[in-house]
């Protein structure tokens, strides 16, 4: 198959790696189906009198249940389940996410009777295979980031910022430095950093970018005190550029008394690479359903160990998996611990899919996951540079940033480029984020993306690009015109979401 440009159909793309040219049903709900055909299901009635025990459970009105056959009810779930746009139907090219396809034989593992049908109140004895698979995790985790303590409990990476945050306020106050409640967070930071610092009782400063993208050692100097806690920092950060400076950074923070926490959702650019722990992060939170395997779209399932360094082994959440001879056990007793963060230790279904991805690369080719992923990224760069304006020189990491600066001349806009993408059979990347960055599109193609994807998705691209310039900005303005729901008052549907059917 041809992935050449093929302007004498504007459809190519979609036709080639998209279902968006077929039918598309609107799906009614189940209650505007409902009907009394003959086909439908009844449920019968019981026969002769109820016992007096039973009388006091009978409804005084019938059940609003809607009354399908069996092929109704079918199709329209069916049907429904079309509507979503998962990884195994297209490229996800959403920025700072990760969505990136990950094999089925984790899947498998994961479901295994032995390990996904156990309850976390099981006798250690009973449970000794999990306890084993998840000390080899959490171990094996500690190695690729360069920091040997680690706790599995923390449910999500911002559930990971929390829990880090937690114990570095605990190794600070067991200083007696209360004074040090100052989060210094970069401006380009994920929404989490500072509202995880406000749960934890500590108020954030915002640093100011450079021209660069990157944090500016000036602007960190001027707000290092004795009131400094931590410094928050994702490497690399949402613009895709990875922090050059950051073994200068940590030793201003710690020069100052600080600790350093290590935003970990980009962990996919370094895996195998670069450690953080190496690098003079104390902290670090790490999305596994990110970088080593479990499908997270639509809110979860997620997991955020964190591991850290000796400054704040002593903090770390209990219980603990701890290895004695040949057994396996949960110390569960600790005088400096911050307590417990979850009821369990961890969500096991996450972190099991997490060993098996890790198993399956090995430590010899774990690196392969970053390579590939900052090589895939630097090609989506390369293709795309001359046809939308990219914000900051040099090569990107695993994600790479462009903006609508070239077509907003003609009126376009970011929203109006993600919405065409729709028509061209494309899930639309990250949009106006970072927020330092006017217009963001960022685009994160991860390590698992063919060439061929890839280039299907810069055709698009450029023949969005290709279109502006051409003048045919209404088409832009208009789409996505295939889709049966098309531009929504997405405002409006947050605010005044409709949440039931009328009865």
């Amino acid at each position: 198959m041809s992935h050449t440009l093929n302007h004498s159909d504007p459809n190519h793309v979609a036709q080639q790696y998209s279902s968006t040219q077929g039918i598309q049903h609107e799906e009614p709900l189940l209650f505007e189906y409902h009907h009394d055909a003959p086909e439908s299901i009844q449920l019968p009635g019981v026969e002769g009198a109820l016992s007096a025990d039973l009388t006091r459970f009978s409804r005084s009105t019938p059940a609003n249940i809607p009354s399908l056959s069996e092929p109704e009810t079918v199709r329209h779930f069916v049907r429904m389940s079309q509507w979503n746009h998962g990884i195994e139907t297209g490229f996800y090219p959403l920025g700072s996410c990760t969505m990136k396809y990950n094999p089925r034989v984790n899947e498998k593992v994961a479901n295994l009777p032995g390990l996904a049908h156990i309850h976390p109140d099981q006798p250690e004895d009973s449970v000794q295979g999990v306890l084993k698979l998840l000390y080899e995790t959490q171990g094996w985790l500690g190695e690729i980031v360069g920091l040997p303590y680690v706790t599995l409990q923390p449910a999500a990476g911002a559930h990971g910022e929390l829990t880090g945050l937690m114990m570095i306020r605990a190794c600070l106050d067991a200083r007696g430095e209360h004074q040090r409640r100052t989060v210094l967070v970069p401006d380009s930071a994920h929404g989490t950093n500072p509202a995880s610092a406000a749960l934890c009782g500590m108020h954030t400063i915002e640093l100011k970018s450079g021209a660069d993208g990157r944090i500016d050692l000036d602007e960190l100097k001027a707000h290092l005190n004795h009131e400094t806690a931590a410094l928050m920092m994702t490497n690399p950060n949402t613009a895709g550029a990875f922090e050059s400076d950051v073994k200068e950074i940590c030793q201003l923070v710690h020069d100052a008394g600080g600790l350093v926490y290590g935003d970990g959702a980009n962990l996919n650019a370094l895996v195998g690479v670069a450690r953080p722990g190496d690098m003079g992060i104390d902290c670090l939170h790490i999305n596994v359903h990110k970088t080593f395997s479990t499908p997270h779209g639509g809110g979860g399932p997620g997991a955020g160990p964190v591991a850290v360094n000796a400054t704040l082994k002593d903090y770390l959440p209990v219980p603990h998996i701890v290895k004695d001879a040949d057994a396996y056990h949960l110390k569960t007793c600790s005088d400096t611990s911050i307590g417990s963060v979850l009821g369990s230790i961890g969500q096991s279904g996450v972190l099991i899919r997490a060993n098996a991805y890790i198993a399956a690369y090995g430590r010899q080719n774990l690196h392969k996951i970053a390579e590939d992923a900052v090589l895939n990224a630097n090609y989506v760069l390369h293709r795309l540079k001359d046809a939308y304006h990219v914000p900051f020189d040099g090569i990107c990491k695993h994600e790479c940033l462009l903006t609508d600066a070239i077509q907003n001349k003609h009126g376009i806009k970011t929203l109006d480029i993600a919405k065409r993408l729709i028509d061209l059979g494309f899930h639309p990347m990250t949009i106006y984020f970072p927020l330092i960055v006017h217009g963001a599109m960022l685009i994160e193609p991860t390590e698992t993306e063919s060439r061929a994807t890839l280039d299907s998705f810069c055709d698009a691209m450029l023949e969005i690009a290709t279109q502006c310039q051409a003048g045919e900005t209404e088409l832009l303005h208009q789409a996505p015109v295939k889709p049966f729901r098309r531009r929504l008052d997405e405002t409006q549907a947050a605010r005044k979401p409709v949440l039931a059917w009328p009865t």
